[in-house]
């Protein structure tokens, strides 16, 4: 019988979409059998640093690509006693379920298929783990990939959730551009006259509403460009 090898496992969780389990593995596997993967699984240990090995030679890695980062939750909603499950909202759901949270940092140049999974974090809540939150992760992950990567990718996205003051000012200082989206209620200024209002109170003129407007954040030191996109 067979045994596979840490490339095939990671190259498997890269390429498959929805079914990670270890007997569709097996499936696609001569002569592996589901217990092959069971064993495997339980003898050894894949880290963040064994997905970058892998992916390294895949990115096509230059200025005019970017990164994002988001979070998803792996469905265990039926599973009692997987290490890490818990009750977390699921974008995908639109709601709680019980699952494994990872926040995942991807590369691509945009072009159709190139999209590299080159760091994640999940999400631990015990005391005796490392218990950091969303945003902890995304600064680790963020300045990993430009000091100890030596990513070139000039660009970031990312979602409201990781567009907290302190992030967009660690992006400024990586010398990164980044692009999110705000929540309503935070407070913006246009101009020392006007001081601060909630971004929701934004008039937007046929002329903003082309060109966006110049903005400064509240705790944030420099100006961004606001766009509003209606869907």
């Amino acid at each position: 019988m067979l045994m596979i090898t840490k490339q095939q496992y990671v190259e498997y969780l890269i390429c498959t979409i929805g079914n990670y389990t270890s007997s569709h593995l097996a499936e696609h596997l001569d002569e592996v059998s589901h217990d092959v993967v069971i064993d495997y699984l339980r003898s050894e240990h894949l880290t963040a640093r064994n997905l970058w090995e892998l992916v390294f030679g895949l990115a096509q890695d230059r200025p005019e690509a970017f990164m994002l980062v988001d979070d998803s939750v792996q469905d265990k909603r039926y599973s009692q006693f997987i290490e890490l499950v818990k009750l977390q909202y699921s974008g995908a759901e639109h709601g709680l379920v019980r699952g494994i949270g990872i926040v995942n940092l991807v590369h691509s140049t945009g072009d159709k298929q190139d999209f590299y999974p080159i760091d994640y974090r999940t999400l631990r809540d015990a005391a005796d783990q490392d218990g950091k939150n969303k945003n902890e992760h995304f600064s680790e992950m963020v300045i990993n990939a430009v000091y100890a990567k030596k990513i070139k990718a000039k660009r970031i996205l990312f979602d409201s959730w990781y567009a907290s003051a302190e992030n967009l000012k660690l992006v400024h200082r990586l010398g990164l551009i980044f692009f999110t989206t705000l929540k309503s209620n935070r407070m913006i200024s246009l101009s020392k006259a006007v001081g601060w209002i909630h971004l929701d109170e934004i008039y937007w003129t046929a002329d903003r509403l082309q060109k966006g407007v110049r903005i400064k954040l509240k705790e944030v030191p420099f100006k961004e460009q606001l766009f509003k996109v209606v869907s």
